[in-house]
């Protein structure tokens, strides 16, 4: 298999990237670079720009606002959206339900939620796990009865990451408590608005406040809300979370930080020597660059096999990339704690759109957003299904165990 770009995809990959380079505002990149968050307002805008050139929702049909890009295409894009470092348009609306909407939607939602998710003109938010339903999601509790041309929710969902923002919520609820627990669920969409819903923040370690708890009390909502047929809502769950998994490998995000880890290394001594100089430094760093190009190219050849699978059914590797993706993400930022060093004990906490410290900074500024990237990286490897259950999954699927 030749994993090479021509000619064409190499142009292609200049184009991306003079866009990035021409367009991203320099407030929101240098952001991202020294590892903080980026605000609603500052997501919004980056969106519009994208959805303006038409790149909001790449991997989208056409008919639904999206490029035709190849997989190779699709890839190169991505790579380069991490690389620049640029922010993924909101993984809620533009990889997850829409997708669930083109594929399984009426016209009716198509119409009136598609256009809206590519311009960030609604935010959503995804309500799948539950307390005792997280990764053994199927036994969610959250309810939703019929009562004429309503559903009534009731229940709670948890993890629920950027609800503070959400005019939408996308969720499972179990339509029919006697059948069995992977039956019975249906796909929702839930104005947030609604009477009964009530968002509380869950603080994290980190400091920050991107998780909430949910609660739906008598929740009254239209049938017509719900997304394709009534008690096969699991089916498109599945369908959602394969989509999500190949964008969790993040290998963009990974070299992006290779990067800076080696520029930081290069401007911090130990002993008088630069850090980068030192052999055992050398080593791990070499050894997590040797798992990332591993890892790129695995990825490469998920896209290379993308154009013969069956159109919407997501390839189980993708299960490979969220758990070797996740590793390299979560090793990295321990190189930088190595890096930083004390220095780590002081950090910057960002809550909302308000920034403190836990304590007065001691080091230098770069030092300030390390160790809540340490800290929040720790959850890549549990969110979008835990490693452990890919690994269920890779042997059932793959090796057939």
């Amino acid at each position: 298999m030749d994993l090479r770009f021509t000619d064409q995809e190499l142009a292609f990959r200049d184009e991306v990237r003079t866009f990035f380079k021409e367009n991203l505002p320099p407030a929101i990149r240098e952001k991202l670079k020294e590892g903080r968050h980026t605000s609603k307002d500052e997501l919004v805008e980056w969106t519009r720009i994208l959805n303006k050139k038409g790149w909001a929702v790449s991997h989208w049909p056409r008919e639904y606002g999206g490029t035709g890009w190849t997989p190779v295409q699709q890839y190169i894009f991505l790579d380069e959206l991490q690389q620049a470092p640029a922010p993924s348009p909101l993984p809620f609306g533009v990889s997850m339900v829409g997708p669930v909407i083109y594929t399984f939607g009426s016209d009716a939602q198509k119409k009136q939620f598609l256009p809206r998710i590519a311009n960030l003109d609604d935010w959503w938010c995804q309500g799948f796990s539950e307390p005792g339903a997280g990764s053994d999601l199927a036994s969610l509790k959250t309810t939703a009865k019929r009562d004429g041309d309503h559903y009534v929710i009731n229940g709670q969902k948890t993890w629920t990451t950027l609800a503070q923002h959400a005019d939408w919520i996308f969720l499972l609820a179990r339509t029919d408590p006697s059948a069995k627990k992977q039956e019975g669920i249906s796909f929702i969409l839930v104005n947030m608005k609604t009477p009964g819903i009530t968002v509380r923040p869950i603080v994290t370690i980190d400091g920050g406040a991107e998780v909430n708890e949910v609660f739906f009390d008598d929740v009254r909502v239209p049938v017509e809300n719900r997304v394709g047929e009534e008690n096969k809502g699991w089916d498109y769950a599945k369908f959602l979370l394969g989509n999500e998994r190949v964008g969790i490998a993040r290998v963009g995000v990974s070299k992006e930080r290779l990067r800076r880890i080696r520029e930081l290394a290069a401007a911090t001594t130990d002993h008088g020597r630069p850090l980068i100089e030192l052999p055992r430094f050398r080593e791990k760093l070499a050894a997590v660059e040797v798992e990332l190009k591993a890892l790129e190219m695995t990825q490469l050849r998920v896209v290379a096999a993308e154009a013969k699978r069956a159109k919407g059914k997501p390839d189980p590797a993708s299960s490979i990339l969220k758990i070797k993706g996740s590793e390299i993400q979560q090793a990295t930022t321990e190189l930088l704690m190595e890096v930083v060093g004390p220095y780590a004990l002081p950090y910057r906490q960002e809550h909302e759109d308000e920034e403190g410290w836990n304590e007065p900074p001691i080091g230098p500024d770069w030092a300030s957003t390390i160790a809540p990237t340490y800290f929040n990286t720790r959850k890549v490897s549990i969110y979008g299904g835990s490693n452990e259950i890919q690994k269920n999954i890779i042997a059932k699927a793959i090796l057939g165990l």
